[in-house]
C-alpha cells in the first residue's frame, strides 16, 4: 500500500450532498509529500459492497469511508489521523463517536459509555452530540458510528451477510477486533464533522441487528 496516499471513499446516490462533502474534503490541509483522492461509488446494493469496491480500487494506506452527508470541518483532519495511527500501529480504525462496549442488543448508542462528539441532525435539526467528557486523550472503544470510519489496514467488509445499509459499521469494528486491532475515538477540541443525515430510515434495521447478534454474539456485552 502507498503510505503517502489518502483516499476518501463515498457511496453516492445524491449528487448535491456528495458535491458538498467534496468541497469540505478539498479544503483540508494535506501534509507535504502526501496526495489525496476521492473515490465515489454508485449504484450499489449495500454499504458493504460499495466499500469493498472502493477498498480494492485504491492503493492508499489511509482510507476514509464516509457518508455522502458528512462534512469534515477539521482542517487538520488528515494530519491528526495520521498522527494517531503513527503513535500506535495497533490502532486499525478511527471514528468520531462510538462506545467503549457494544451492548448485548447490538445497538452501540444504547451504551452508557459513549465517547466522542459530532454535529448531527438525526432528530431533524443540527445539534451537538457530545460524549467526550473532560478527558483530553484519545479513547479506545469497541464500536464507532459509520458516519465516518478511518482505516490504515484493509479488512474486507462483510457483504456476505450485511446486504443492506445497517450494522455494517459495528460488524466492521468487530472484524477489526477479531484481527487484533484497536479502535480509537480521538479527543476533539471542536467536533471534526457535521453529519447532516436527517431522520434516519430504519427499514430492515432489526433484520440486520439479528444477523449481527448471531455472528458476533461472543463479542457483545451481556
Amino acid at each position: 500500500m502507498n503510505d503517502k496516499r489518502v483516499a476518501f471513499i463515498i457511496c453516492v446516490n445524491n449528487d448535491d450532498l456528495y458535491q458538498k462533502a467534496v468541497k469540505y474534503i478539498n479544503g483540508l490541509l494535506v501534509p507535504d509529500g502526501f496526495v489525496t483522492e476521492i473515490v465515489d461509488i454508485r449504484n450499489q446494493k449495500s454499504m458493504t459492497s460499495g466499500y469493498n469496491k472502493g477498498m480494492i480500487s485504491t492503493d492508499a494506506k489511509y482510507k476514509i469511508y464516509l457518508h455522502q452527508d458528512v462534512f469534515i470541518t477539521n482542517k487538520n483532519f488528515i494530519v491528526d489521523i495520521i498522527e494517531i495511527f503513527n503513535r500506535d500501529v495497533d490502532i486499525g480504525l478511527i471514528g468520531v463517536i462510538g462506545s467503549k462496549y457494544i451492548p448485548a442488543d447490538g445497538i452501540w448508542w444504547k451504551s452508557n459509555k459513549k465517547r466522542g462528539k459530532v454535529y448531527d441532525s438525526h432528530r431533524g435539526k443540527i445539534e451537538l452530540l457530545n460524549f467526550q467528557g473532560n478527558s483530553k486523550t484519545d479513547e479506545l472503544v469497541s464500536g464507532i458510528d459509520g458516519l465516518i470510519m478511518i482505516t490504515q489496514y484493509d479488512i474486507p467488509w462483510r457483504e456476505d451477510i450485511f446486504t443492506g445499509w445497517h450494522f455494517y459499521d459495528i460488524s466492521q469494528c468487530l472484524e477489526f477486533i477479531r484481527k487484533g486491532y484497536k479502535i480509537a475515538v480521538p479527543y476533539q477540541e471542536e467536533p471534526w464533522c457535521i453529519h447532516d443525515c436527517g431522520i434516519v430510515n430504519l427499514y430492515n434495521y432489526d433484520r440486520y441487528r439479528l444477523i449481527l447478534l448471531k455472528e458476533y454474539k461472543k463479542e457483545l456485552k451481556s
